[in-house]
């Protein structure tokens, strides 16, 4: 026996496969035990992986955002990681530290791993997939900037704490269906920034998953972060952002001063 305590142990414990899934919903509805999981305004929302494994993010993968920031589109996936301590869940801060410059939101499609996945084709790169959940990829754009321009890894400008919202969901494979042409909208203050869909990006998720896997073995609980389309812009303390994923939800935070 083990206990269920949040979505990354289900992941880790086997069981976030389509129809375990389902038999539990079918449990608590022939039990009727529904009304014993009614969310109040008292619950805190964490973010649905807390406790999350690898964290491999895209660079550049829609065309518009590699054009807008000055860079070809790329013939291979760029990627990169960031840490766990990045993550936050829904109304959650982001904390911009003091002197580390322009800051900005980017929204993607994250992909949560269901199980252990290793030199994996792009034909079976779909029994991998646990659900998929929102990542707002917050990046201190001129300290990334500066890195590049050093030609040093921009590793830190990725990494501070609490650059990596997370949520408000994961959702599964059967709810988002296929093929994946989800509507991304990141609003800042309730003004538009990005606006864009999925079928957009450059390197599929099943191409992906194959170019990660023949370097890097991916766990249950890891995450591909799938890149952000244009529209990027800075973000300041004071703010409030939304970034929403058609059929997953709003994941909202605050921007605050570190």
């Amino acid at each position: 026996m083990f206990r269920i305590e949040s979505i990354f142990s289900l992941i880790q414990n086997g069981l976030a496969a389509e129809d375990s899934i389902l038999n539990v919903f079918d449990y608590l509805e022939s039990h009727d035990l529904w009304t014993q999981f009614i969310i109040n305004d008292t619950v805190k929302i964490l973010s649905p992986l807390p406790q999350t494994g690898k964290i491999i993010c895209l660079g550049r993968n829609y065309a518009a955002h590699a054009r807008e920031a000055g860079y070809d589109v790329p013939e291979e996936p760029i990627l990169f990681v960031k840490t766990k301590s990045t993550v936050i869940g829904p109304g959650e801060a982001i904390r911009i530290p003091e002197a580390v410059g322009r800051v900005d939101h980017e929204i993607e499609l994250a992909v949560i791993i269901g199980k252990t996945a290793k030199q994996v084709s792009k034909a079976e790169a779909f029994d991998y997939v646990a659900g998929y959940t929102i990542f707002n990829d917050v990046t201190a754009r001129a300290m990334q900037k500066q890195d590049i321009e050093r030609k040093k890894p921009w590793y830190r400008s990725k990494n501070f704490d609490t650059f990596g919202p997370m949520g408000p969901c994961m959702v599964t494979q059967a709810e988002i269906g296929r093929p994946i042409e989800l509507d991304l909208t990141l609003r800042v203050n309730g003004g538009v920034r990005q606006q864009a869909n999925t079928r957009h990006m450059i390197f599929s998720i099943p191409a992906l998953i194959e170019t990660i896997t023949q370097w890097i073995t991916l766990e249950p609980g890891d995450l591909i972060s799938t890149g952000t389309p244009e529209g990027i812009s800075e973000i300041h303390p004071g703010d409030e952002i939304e970034a929403e994923i058609e059929k997953i939800g709003i994941l909202k935070n605050s921007v605050e001063a570190a």
